[in-house]
């Protein structure tokens, strides 16, 4: 039986070729969780009717602290507490870079100016991600045109009265909903009477109406041109953005969207 031994050169190259390859997936590890902890560049747009955003803001804002979610905070707060307005913010026409997301927490639904709404959708289309929230789906709804309705995902001008709704998770398997427990109680909400859903959304979960027995989406994804979108028609009292499920559902929504997850 032959016996063959290796020349003292090669074990170092052998060696050699091992630290290599370790210092490279070490490299690549580092690489990974830099891109994992990169701050999310987060543009919210946030103001006008029926609600309290100034307290809707701070909670957003402590859920991603909480969740140990890195973001780079813009908040735009303009156009005053009315139903129609326009944004100075949107005058310009690079409103929409530097941001790998914008939350639409708004609420203008006498908004109707068609240039206006287009400079506003256009951005998104073009890849600017984007998270919708509660009223967002009711501002611009006066609106001829359906852009807006478009980059949303769905379609809803009118909502049911407040109560506890029970939200029933149609996509266990989708990232967002992972954590979510099916058959969660939204304490004190609205739920939005969906009239159309747009082809490329994905409805997430449901609540029923208890006015009609029906079901109407209220979790969604949707894709507009290059944008992901997430959307949830929850949102309306202080007590949901104090829910502890629903604000863990916001943050993954923010993240997915943000292609961070």
């Amino acid at each position: 039986m032959k016996h063959f031994r290796l020349a003292p050169l090669a074990f170092a190259l052998i060696a050699l070729v091992s630290l290599d390859a370790s210092a490279q997936d070490l490299n690549a590890t580092k690489a990974t969780a830099s891109q994992s902890n990169e701050a999310i560049r987060v543009l919210l747009i946030t103001s006008g009717c029926c609600h309290d955003y100034d307290f809707q803001t701070k909670k957003l804002q402590l859920a991603f602290e909480k969740h140990g979610v890195p973001v780079q905070w813009t908040v735009v707060n303009e156009g005053g507490n009315g139903t129609e307005a326009q944004i100075d913010f949107y005058k310009d026409a690079s409103w929409a870079k530097n941001f790998d997301v914008c939350i639409h927490n708004e609420c203008f639904a006498n908004t109707t100016d068609p240039a206006y709404i287009r400079s506003i959708t256009q951005p998104h289309y073009d890849g600017l991600n984007a998270v919708v929230i509660h009223c967002a789906m009711h501002t611009y709804r006066g609106a001829e045109i359906d852009n807006w309705r478009q980059l949303l995902g769905v379609t809803s001008r009118r909502h049911d009265h407040r109560s506890a709704y029970s939200v029933k998770v149609t996509k266990k398997d989708h990232p967002i909903m992972e954590t979510f427990p099916d058959g969660h109680t939204i304490e004190d909400d609205e739920l939005y009477i969906i009239e159309k859903v747009w082809p490329h959304t994905t409805v997430l979960a449901t609540s029923k109406s208890e006015k009609t027995g029906k079901d109407h989406p209220v979790i969604w994804t949707n894709q507009y041109g290059k944008a992901r979108v997430f959307g949830t028609t929850y949102g309306h009292s202080n007590s949901t953005f104090d829910d502890p499920q629903f604000m863990d559902l916001v943050v993954r929504g923010t993240t997915w969207a943000a292609a961070k997850r």
